[in-house]
């Protein structure tokens, strides 16, 4: 196997001992920070932002949870490229883990498509053709990874063709509790806006654009809306207005949730394009057609 460094690991079994003050899996935890007077994100999320957005089992799960990030990047990565074989005694040892931690790991990377086991043949990395792309783990690895770029723009690409039509196709839903809850979401973005709070404000803006997708009454748009979360969650440039705290960012989306409660289906619609569209420095925002 590839040489690799793996302090996630050591993080991971240092946690599991019970020694404070090492296991910052979430270095920006919410709720270790000051929150402002008004508006407040308490963290919990409505039912419906929930629906949809799967918990994959490689987050926050100790060793195990470690191991399948671990063996996921280097796979997504190209380090461990396709069809070669993993040993699951090689990775036992290379990871100081048990053969338990070691099965179970490569079960989860079989389920996302990352790899086969077949008797007589063993456990071997499957060609890219094979992965599931719309696993979380997965979007989130090549993101961070040599396919960054690609990534992105391929997310991009599917948020311009799917979150118009599902803005078009709620407006009008007719639930006053979702309609406040859009309305808090663009309340407590313009706060965090004037605070340069770009944590809370990226936070909102995911649970906007995921509840959009969830009313839009489709329940393939509904599935992808976890998808979409990822997505706004590893853009990471200024790939879309959506992504950075702006006085003119929250007025497209004030704009939006208005259309959606009043039932202008092409007003709703036209202000998604627009979120999806405007941003001072990008030079080619609407997807263009490609040589193949």
């Amino acid at each position: 196997m590839s040489t690799l460094a793996h302090p996630a690991m050591t993080v991971a079994r240092t946690a599991e001992a019970g020694v404070p003050g090492t296991a910052e899996l979430d270095r920006f935890s919410y709720a270790d920070r000051p929150t402002p007077p008004i508006p407040r994100w308490d963290g919990v999320e409505s039912d419906l932002a929930r629906v949809g957005r799967k918990t994959t089992s490689s987050r926050g799960r100790g060793l195990h949870g470690q191991l399948v990030q671990q063996l996921g990047q280097m796979i997504v990565s190209g380090d461990l490229g396709a069809d070669r074989p993993l040993v699951p005694e090689e990775i036992g040892q290379r990871f100081e883990v048990s053969r338990t931690v070691v099965r179970e790991s490569l079960r989860v990377l079989e389920a996302k498509g990352l790899v086969s086991a077949r008797p007589n043949v063993g456990t071997r990395v499957r060609p890219v053709g094979d992965w599931n792309l719309l696993d979380p783990d997965i979007i989130e690895w090549r993101a961070f990874g040599p396919q960054r770029d690609e990534q992105r723009r391929e997310l991009f690409e599917m948020r311009w063709a799917i979150e118009p039509l599902a803005a078009r196709l709620a407006a009008g839903h007719g639930r006053e509790d979702v309609q406040q809850r859009l309305v808090e979401m663009t309340e407590i973005m313009n706060h965090a806006a004037t605070q340069g709070d770009l944590i809370t404000f990226s936070r909102a803006d995911a649970e906007l654009h995921c509840l959009v997708l969830q009313l839009a009454g489709n329940r393939m748009l509904e599935h992808l809306s976890g998808i979409v979360a990822v997505a706004l969650q590893v853009s990471g440039g200024p790939a879309t207005a959506c992504e950075r705290p702006s006085d003119s960012s929250v007025s497209v989306h004030a704009r939006l949730v208005d259309a959606l409660g009043s039932g202008d289906g092409t007003a709703a619609e036209a202000a998604m394009r627009a979120l999806l569209t405007v941003h001072p420095d990008v030079e080619h925002s609407v997807p263009a057609p490609r040589e193949h």
